[in-house]
């Protein structure tokens, strides 16, 4: 083999080993489950992967949880690596824990929004003892509820599970709404992209006298 085209065999070699170390090295990156099949949104330690519009100090991360407490609205997507922060059916979970007179909410089908509250998307409330008579476990302005089924000072898990037209959320295991669109569904007064479709995730911050803690935010996708 002539020495040119030695080089030219060399070079091909370190281009293809170098393919497979780059795609070797994607895989270990990528998100991956647990056992049961949900992937974490929040690694603990920062705001990778989530994206925050305005009053964005409000945000922070201290002690292995997101904590919002300041001037709100602030609302904090998920846009991170987890099916393309993309998601229609899907089980989410997270731990929560309120503050006396806190309001917040998780949001889901929504998508980023730089200012305001979200108008693409539901709101699944969190709130024990704001003003705000709708309270934890509604969907709301949908399906209000007004008993929280839990405490202020307390964490608490809180789920929201969709498949379909099929929305359960459900407060430390218990089913608290349960709802279906019905065919004919049309969006509440105001709330135009309030209806099944598919998005991202957004935790709520509210006014400044609220103080909310999330942490072991998961989610599971299902079948699309």
């Amino acid at each position: 083999m002539k020495r040119q085209g030695l080089l030219m065999w060399v070079a091909a070699a370190v281009i293809v080993a170098a393919g497979f170390v780059s795609r070797a090295a994607d895989d270990a990156a990528a998100p991956k489950p647990d056992k049961d099949g949900f992937y974490s949104l929040f690694d603990g330690k920062t705001m990778d992967g989530w994206k925050i519009g305005t009053n964005a100090d409000s945000w922070s991360v201290q002690d292995g949880m997101l904590v919002v407490h300041g001037p709100g609205p602030a609302h904090l997507f998920y846009e991170g690596p987890v099916h393309n922060h993309d998601f229609k059916n899907f089980h989410f979970k997270a731990m929560v824990m309120t503050f006396p007179h806190a309001n917040s909410g998780v949001y889901f089908h929504t998508k980023y929004q730089e200012s305001g509250w979200p108008d693409q998307g539901f709101e699944a409330q969190v709130n024990a003892t704001h003003t705000d008579p709708i309270k934890t476990g509604s969907l709301y302005h949908i399906k209000d509820i007004h008993d929280p089924h839990h405490k202020d000072n307390e964490w608490f898990l809180y789920e929201v599970i969709v498949q379909g037209n099929h929305v359960v959320l459900k407060v430390n295991g218990e089913t608290v709404t349960d709802w279906t669109q019905p065919a004919d569904f049309k969006p509440v007064a105001g709330h135009p992209g309030r209806f099944i479709q598919r998005g991202t995730f957004a935790l709520q911050g509210h006014d400044p006298g609220s103080k909310v803690y999330f942490k072991d935010i998961l989610v599971k996708p299902l079948d699309d």
